[in-house]
């Protein structure tokens, strides 16, 4: 088939699937009517057919015997006019009724006067009967019963139903149209309602009140759908304030930094000096931009990709070095407690460990221990956790730690030990979690925080790890 054949085709098939609801409902309740009709009316006919069918039958027998038991018991007649006489005064009044008998010599006795019906009008049936001596004695007959007026009250009969069919259809299909629409007007309401909803005003809500019980469902659908996109929404703003104010902090010190430095001629170590606190920014603007970047292939649905089974203590030990300085700094201890053997994006992990480390970092109790815990779970799931010691976390701002920029208590990210920290460390954590078909975890109760994520797919390892 070619694409111009298609074409139509599928031009048709988009109409009749955006025809009116309201017309198709008309249309089938119409055709409906009309085929329950159609099948009565078939089933009356036949019935009524039927009976006039059986009642010419029984008419055409009961004459034939009362014919026969006439001639048979009418002593005084003796010739033809006798026999004529008998059977004109015996057919008075029936018209649809015509008789022939001849003698046995094959002579013709008696004739009705009217002229005999032919043959798709008539019933016939054959009989032989007795006569005067005179004329034989015996005799045949044939009677004929005319069905035209049975006929032609069939006809009317099967017009009146077919009438009466088609009658009720435009009937039934007129009072669907008006059903209908009376009973689509709370959907046209809702329509109303849809329409009201807009970017600008993701606050409103569907009112189901009115509706009927089918469609509770896909207002209640709708309406949680909104509050999806109303969260949406507002995250998608506070990024874009938050990237517009991350981004904007450092250009503006790139600005005023290389305005100053162009105002007048200086020093080759002074631009070198310039130059170098220069490109930190722009370090940390690219860093900026690359978390962005993976955020957004994370949520394109970018998945892990799997190694051989790894051993997560060792994975931890690895960024506990890297982080070693750091700890040092701060005055905290590192410890890895627990293993599991899993098949993880081993990059991926070490990210995200290394963001969940600097995090407890920030926020440790001096001289505390941060450990990393390391604890697997039924079903192959195993659960990689930083805890640490400080400052608890109210618990409305638990559900929030891993959106994307933001803090539960600006003033936790003041220090010096937060330079450089722009909020996407614990977002790309939930990321990386998502990527691994898991999910980021965060508790925090007695000033100690925990802050992990569990992921699927691991086998765990009986042995103890700890390291420092």
């Amino acid at each position: 088939m070619s694409a111009g054949q298609r074409g139509p085709m599928n031009a048709d098939r988009r109409t009749s699937m955006t025809a009116s609801l309201r017309g198709r409902l008309s249309r089938w309740l119409a055709l409906q009517t009309m085929a329950g009709l159609g099948v009565v009316g078939a089933v009356v006919y036949l019935v009524i057919a039927l009976t006039l069918s059986q009642r010419q039958q029984e008419t055409l027998t009961q004459k034939q015997a009362a014919v026969q038991g006439l001639l048979n018991e009418a002593r005084g007649a003796h010739d033809a006019a006798d026999v004529q006489h008998l059977l004109n005064d015996f057919l008075a009044g029936h018209d649809e009724l015509s008789l022939v008998v001849a003698a046995r010599d094959g002579r013709e006795l008696y004739r009705t006067a009217r002229a005999l019906p032919a043959p798709p009008r008539a019933r016939r049936v054959d009989f032989g009967l007795r006569l005067p001596d005179e004329l034989g004695g015996r005799g045949t007959a044939t009677m004929l019963f005319d069905q035209s007026r049975d006929q032609a009250l069939l006809r009317r009969l099967a017009w009146t139903l077919a009438l009466t069919a088609l009658g009720g259809a435009a009937v039934v299909s007129a009072g669907a149209f008006w059903l209908v629409r009376l009973g689509l007007a709370p959907l046209r309401g809702l329509v109303a309602q849809t329409a009201q909803v807009n970017a600008q005003r993701l606050d409103r809500r569907l009112d189901g009140t009115a509706q009927a019980e089918e469609l509770q469902p896909l207002i209640g659908q709708f309406n949680a759908l909104l509050d999806r996109l109303t969260v949406a929404y507002g995250q998608m703003e506070a990024f874009n304030a938050d990237v517009a104010h991350e981004l904007n902090t450092p250009l503006s010190t790139l600005i005023g930094s290389c305005e100053i430095a162009l105002r007048r001629p200086r020093p080759v170590e002074e631009l070198r000096e310039v130059l170098a606190s220069n490109l930190e920014d722009l370090r940390r603007m690219a860093g900026i931009v690359a978390d962005m970047l993976f955020l957004s292939n994370a949520e394109r649905g970018l998945a892990a990709r799997r190694g051989d089974p790894a051993s997560l203590a060792a994975l931890a030990r690895d960024v506990v070095d890297y982080h070693d300085a750091a700890l040092q700094e701060a005055g905290l201890i590192a410890e890895v407690r627990g293993d599991a053997a899993i098949a993880v994006d081993v990059g991926l992990m070490r990210r995200a460990v290394s963001n969940l480390l600097g995090n407890a970092t920030r926020h440790a109790r001096p001289g505390s221990v941060v450990l990393v815990r390391i604890e697997p779970e039924e079903g192959g799931r195993v659960v990689l956790e930083v805890q640490n010691e400080g400052e608890p976390i109210a618990a409305r701002h638990l559900p929030r730690l891993f959106d994307r920029f933001y803090r539960a208590d600006p003033a936790r990210s003041s220090g010096a030990q937060s330079q450089g920290h722009h909020g996407l460390g614990l977002a790309i954590v939930a990321a990386v979690a998502r990527m691994h078909d898991g999910e980021p975890r965060a508790m925090s109760a007695g000033g100690v925080t925990r802050i992990g994520l569990v992921i699927t797919g691991g086998s765990a390892c009986s042995a103890e790890s700890s390291g420092s």
